[in-house]
């Protein structure tokens, strides 16, 4: 299996936009090499715009930019994507319905060493809480690429979020990203996993050993957060009698909540999360962190067990 780093996606999908649509801009403050975006800064450097360490004035600069037509993609660390800017975002891009796409690298535990100041661990949560923003999700270098792409043709403000370590690159190359339509990757009748990110992967793994035990699962990939594929979600469920969600996110505010929202309104079911719970992260590699904070395929089956039993 090809392993690649997801913001390699973004980078990848960023360049070709270059390339295709005038009206793309970028701007960085100061991690346009972690944000793989020196190709369209050397191809374009009249639409690029080295901010500095100034996110709040990048953000400011990205919704003004908008009003003469432009597309601008800012692109920094997710938690300087969110949390350090909330407040711009909240006036000048989303109040206004900018068409601003908020590009954050570097999310979640599986950033590892630089520990919890970076780890961003509650930015889905904080991003779905707006109105008018579209919140994407997805999962590995292919994926990324597709959604970068199509939020370039999406009108209004985006968030998308992708990380830094090399994950297994499994989705299509050439594969069509429609903004709120989930992937439906194995179908099964006992239990619903959802997952998204970085815990797609571990979720295929957990369906993997979850079929040697003759536990058949229907895989589900949710790469847009907001809007959620309530259709897919509750079809799904409405034949597995239960659900497991899984996500590189804090449990209060992430994919889980949403889902446990809706099955509470219209479907009722036993459900199990598997997230951060309510903790910041610290530092160690990726697969230690996702260790110990419960991220892994094995805290899936465990969560799956749970469910059937539930059920």
């Amino acid at each position: 299996m090809e392993m690649k780093d997801t913001r390699s996606g973004f980078g990848a999908g960023l360049t070709e936009l270059g390339k295709t649509n005038e009206n793309v801009v970028a701007l960085c403050a100061d991690l346009t090499g972690s944000l793989k975006m020196n190709d369209f800064q050397n191809n374009h450097p009249e639409r690029f715009f080295q901010v500095g360490i100034a996110e709040a004035n990048m953000m400011g600069i990205a919704a003004g930019m908008t009003i003469g037509g432009k597309i601008p993609f800012t692109g920094t660390f997710a938690n300087f994507s969110t949390s350090r800017v909330y407040d711009q975002i909240r006036q000048s891009i989303a109040y206004s319905n900018k068409n601003v796409k908020i590009c954050a690298s570097h999310a979640g535990v599986t950033l590892g060493e630089d520990g919890a100041t970076h780890q961003v661990l509650e930015d889905l949560g904080m991003m779905k809480m707006l109105p008018h923003m579209t919140v994407i999700n997805p999962c590995d270098y292919n994926q990324t690429k597709a959604a970068t792409l199509a939020i370039a043709e999406h009108v209004g403000p985006v968030y998308l979020r992708f990380g830094r370590p090399k994950v297994p690159n499994f989705t299509n190359e050439n594969q069509e990203f429609i903004i709120g339509k989930a992937v439906h990757l194995q179908e099964g009748n006992d239990v619903t996993i959802v997952a998204t990110g970085h815990l797609v992967w571990e979720a295929l793994e957990a369906a993997k050993k979850l079929n040697e035990q003759n536990i058949s699962t229907d895989v589900i990939n949710i790469h847009t957060i907001k809007p959620l594929d309530s259709e897919a979600i509750i079809k799904s469920v409405q034949k597995t009698k239960c659900i497991v969600t899984a996500e590189e996110h804090m449990l209060n505010g992430g994919l889980g909540d949403s889902i446990a929202q809706l099955l509470s309104r219209e479907l009722p079911s036993p459900l199990e999360m598997v997230g951060v719970n309510d903790t910041f992260g610290e530092s160690g590699t990726p697969r230690q962190l996702m260790e110990k904070y419960g991220l892994t395929s094995n805290d899936i089956i465990n969560a799956v067990n749970k469910v059937i039993a539930r059920k």
